[in-house]
């Protein structure tokens, strides 16, 4: 009798009832991953730290990485002022000089 009374409501929660709309199906869903999750603590409870680990490590190489490319571009940056500088003092020097000689 209850898992008639189960299956009932599970056919109307599949869609044969076209009263239920998306609302009503995610309210289910989320009514049998409550009662789920309070039968099984554990089970939930090892998901979110696996699953929180996962986030954490993700977290953290993220924003090395964020940190890595921050330091390279400062560094080609330092870089690319310092070839300007070389190339300005190549010109510089490379240019004849006129300097002013005594008339003979």
């Amino acid at each position: 009798m209850a898992t008639e009374q189960k299956a009932e409501s599970t056919e109307q929660i599949n869609g044969s009832n076209p009263t239920v709309g998306f609302v009503g199906k995610v309210e289910a869903k989320y009514h049998d991953l409550k009662d789920h999750a309070e039968t099984y603590p554990y089970v939930w409870a090892s998901y979110m730290v696996v699953y929180g680990g996962f986030g954490l490590w993700f977290a953290y190489r993220w924003r090395k990485l964020r940190r890595t490319e921050d330091r390279v571009r400062g560094l080609q940056e330092r870089l690319r002022k310092l070839a300007q500088a070389e190339e300005l003092a190549s010109k510089i020097s490379s240019k004849p000089t006129n300097v002013d000689k005594p008339p003979q």
